[in-house]
């Protein structure tokens, strides 16, 4: 909840739906603006402060205090406002289930600074907050089963509070988890992870990893690629509670 708005709003006489005809947005967007603390994009940020004869700071003080990196806020913002998130990892846990531990063994190996990982972790961390929102988004999280099989950190115990982890996230309403088994032969997802994301007006937005940075798209060739890549990847993937069964076993063996 972010009280400065809902108060700034009282004070003016303004409501969601109101903000939302100025601003030209969403009325549900703008409600999460307040319900779920949602910072939005810059130049709504302007225009809002500005009907609401406020400073942007005072509305969202955070604004200028992102952790992500500079070329990765963007897909942070599109994953706070989608609605659904579809995404298969073929190396990596994803970063909305991993563990602060996974997220720190990973992070770290881009980077020695230790003061730059623990702002790497904590925006990773924080990203988590909307598989918990009222009206999360619905995340359907593809893994091949070797992502789970590899370790990361000194020790078992790292992997298997990771997979744990995951079996947890699994059972909340708003997460699917479907594993690719070890022994399935070459298919799409060798080409790489990506994610689609699902906008409340519908939009489709796709992120793809490089080794330098990501690659945003909503171009619509793209996207419809990817769709059918996703297909082909979920075709090789267990069924949600023969995945869920494999996660626990994968948990088991690592000590």
């Amino acid at each position: 909840m972010n009280h400065a708005v809902k108060v700034a709003m009282l004070e003016a006489g303004e409501t969601a739906e109101s903000l939302a005809a100025q601003v030209d947005v969403d009325p549900k967007t703008a409600a999460r603006w307040v319900s779920h603390g949602r910072i939005p994009r810059a130049r709504h940020r302007v225009r809002v402060a500005a009907i609401l004869g406020r400073d942007v700071l005072d509305l969202w003080p955070d604004a200028l205090k992102r952790r992500e990196p500079a070329w990765f806020r963007r897909w942070a913002d599109i994953e706070r406002e989608a609605v659904e998130l579809r995404w298969f990892e073929l190396a990596w846990v994803p970063g909305l289930l991993q563990t602060e531990a996974y997220a720190r063994a990973t992070l770290a190996l881009a980077t020695p600074a230790t003061d730059e990982v623990d702002e790497l972790v904590t925006a990773r961390m924080q990203r988590q907050a909307i598989l918990h929102w009222p009206q999360p988004p619905l995340v359907v999280a593809v893994i091949d089963e070797a992502a789970l099989r590899r370790r990361a950190g000194r020790d078992g115990k790292l992997m298997r509070e990771q997979c744990e982890h995951i079996a947890a996230c699994a059972e909340l309403p708003c997460v699917q988890v479907h594993v690719v088994p070890l022994d399935t032969p070459i298919y799409l997802g060798m080409g790489g992870p990506f994610i689609l994301a699902e906008l409340p007006d519908g939009t489709r937005v796709a992120h793809q990893d490089s080794p330098a940075r990501a690659h945003i798209t909503d171009d619509a060739t793209e996207i419809a690629s990817l769709e059918r890549r996703w297909a082909r990847i979920v075709g090789e993937a267990l069924p949600r509670a023969q995945s869920l069964d494999l996660v626990r076993k994968v948990a088991a063996t690592w000590t």
